[in-house]
């Protein structure tokens, strides 16, 4: 496991429990970057692992599962199972002169000797304990089907129908759909808001701890908390209380840490969820580390959470056909996001990324209406964020700073605070009779579809929540700034799903 530090400050206009929240410095702090050293390209940098509660074994680079995959790979044999393409001798001209014949002769099935996902007892087990171990984990469990996959176990092996679930209003759309396949009740907290960023900070304790109170007057003891830690900007809750609070109270604590698989491996950065005492942290190892894309982990701490029903969740929402490229690229590196405010130049965070694409070729990794997001990984070299650091220095000089104004553009959080409410479960929203309506019309009515401004990927309109005038017009003015609009069946919005 190899570490490269970038650039993770802190800032007093999120919330003051947040451990790592975005800089109110509007430029880039390059000297935190030369204090650590930017990635040459093809040069690697040194094992720093520094984290409080992981055991890294004696021979923690060993790679089981990769190791067996190579040997099955190298077998002469004649190959009489699935995939199709039969190691490759069959694979579609048109890819194999794209990729090379290499990734087919690996997409192998579950054969003897590479051990099988829901019942492992040789290298994935292997390989899945030498993770708990460095992640500070009492189990780990391999996911092909990303951190929603993960969410969706967690939050289904920890609630039953008609249970209540605390979670943020802007948690990830994951969170949503597992409500629908679980049946759970939401019980919804308003983050706090940065409006100069125009982003939701974390939530804090002090809420979390309202809402148990809330829902416990109301009869309705939760069952579970979903906190996402950190953010899509990296912005991180205080998991450490929120975790004694819900363990006062017996109540597991999910975190949604799908951007954090980095953290604790360096001294500067955040605590990871586990070292802070989580019971369940569900990590895209693909997004921060360098796993294939739709890997990732789930890990387990404590003994509030039964083991189980978590192998018997994931083993229903996995598929049986689990590829072996994607479990073994779970061995993988960390990185670090940084996020630029652009707000003062007068343009928008999509006019600041279409310059940055068209003059430099740099391509960012999400962008909104008052910043964008870098990501800066071990892939990242020396000459890319040369060419960051220049497209910036071109914004910054040829577009006059202008006066921040008062008012609050793509007001999110006013939306969220005039909500309505939920009149229908998500699942039962779900499974309700529908019909389309104008644009205007939907007001007052019952959503009936999930339409979130994308990415990240955070829902706007949440089916059984009554529409108000406040999210059409948010999504209105995401559009007009350039950004677009996901999950509605009109993406024009001329319409909207309504349940009936």
């Amino acid at each position: 496991m190899v570490s490269a530090y970038l650039n993770m400050v802190q800032s007093h206009r999120c919330i003051s429990t947040s451990v790592a929240c975005i800089s109110e410095d509007h430029g880039m702090p390059l000297k935190k970057h030369e204090k650590v050293g930017l990635l040459d390209n093809k040069k690697p940098v040194k094992d720093n692992i520094a984290i409080p509660n992981s055991q890294p074994s004696e021979n923690h680079n060993h790679t089981p599962l990769v190791t067996a995959l190579k040997a099955s790979a190298k077998q002469n044999v004649a190959s009489f199972h699935f995939p199709g393409h039969n190691r490759g001798r069959a694979a579609p001209s048109s890819i194999s002169n794209l990729i090379g014949i290499q990734p087919f002769l690996h997409d192998l099935p579950e054969l003897p000797e590479l051990d099988n996902l829901f019942s492992p007892e040789g290298p994935i087990l292997d390989a899945q304990e030498q993770a708990a171990k460095l992640f500070g984990a009492a189990e780990t469990w391999f996911l092909v089907g990303g951190t929603t996959c993960g969410i969706q176990a967690a939050i289904m092996a920890t609630c039953s129908p008609g249970d209540t679930l605390i979670l943020p209003r802007n948690a990830h759309i994951s969170a949503f759909s597992s409500m629908v396949l679980s049946g759970v009740i939401p019980k919804y907290i308003i983050p706090e808001y940065d409006f100069d960023w125009d982003i939701a900070c974390g939530v804090t304790p002090s809420q979390v701890e309202n809402a148990i109170k809330k829902s416990e007057n109301k009869g309705r003891k939760a069952s579970a908390v979903l906190i996402t830690s950190p953010t899509y900007h990296g912005i991180c809750s205080n998991l450490e209380e929120i975790s004694l609070l819900c363990h006062s109270h017996n109540i597991p604590l999910i975190v949604d840490e799908a951007h954090g698989a980095h953290l604790g491996f360096h001294k500067n950065l955040p605590r990871s969820a586990l070292s802070q005492g989580v019971d369940i942290s569900v990590q895209s190892t693909h997004k921060v580390l360098c796993s294939l894309t739709q890997s990732s982990m789930l890990h387990i701490s404590g003994n509030i959470v039964n083991r189980e029903r978590i192998c018997q969740c994931l083993q229903t929402l996995q598929s049986t056909s689990p590829s072996y490229l994607l479990l073994a690229s779970l061995d993988a590196a960390r990185a670090q996001i940084i996020t630029v405010g652009v707000w003062n130049l007068g343009i928008s965070g999509f006019e600041a990324d279409d310059i940055l694409y068209e003059s430099y070729g740099v391509v960012s990794e999400l962008t909104g209406t008052r910043s964008i997001t870098f990501a800066i990984n071990l892939g990242t070299s020396r000459d890319d964020v040369l060419r960051l650091v220049s497209g910036l220095q071109h914004l910054s000089q040829t577009y006059k700073l202008v006066p921040l104004k008062e008012e609050r553009l793509n007001d999110i959080q006013s939306f969220m605070e005039t909500s309505s409410g939920m009149r229908l479960s998500p699942r039962e929203a779900f499974f309700a009779s529908k019909r389309k309506v104008t644009f205007k019309e939907s007001i007052g009515n019952v959503c009936g579809e999930l339409v979130c401004p994308y990415p990240p990927g955070i829902p706007i309109l949440i089916p059984g929540e009554v529409i108000t005038e406040e999210a059409l017009g948010y999504l209105v003015d995401v559009k007009k700034n350039g950004g677009f609009v996901s999950g509605a069946a009109d993406p024009s919005l001329s319409s909207i799903v309504i349940c009936t």
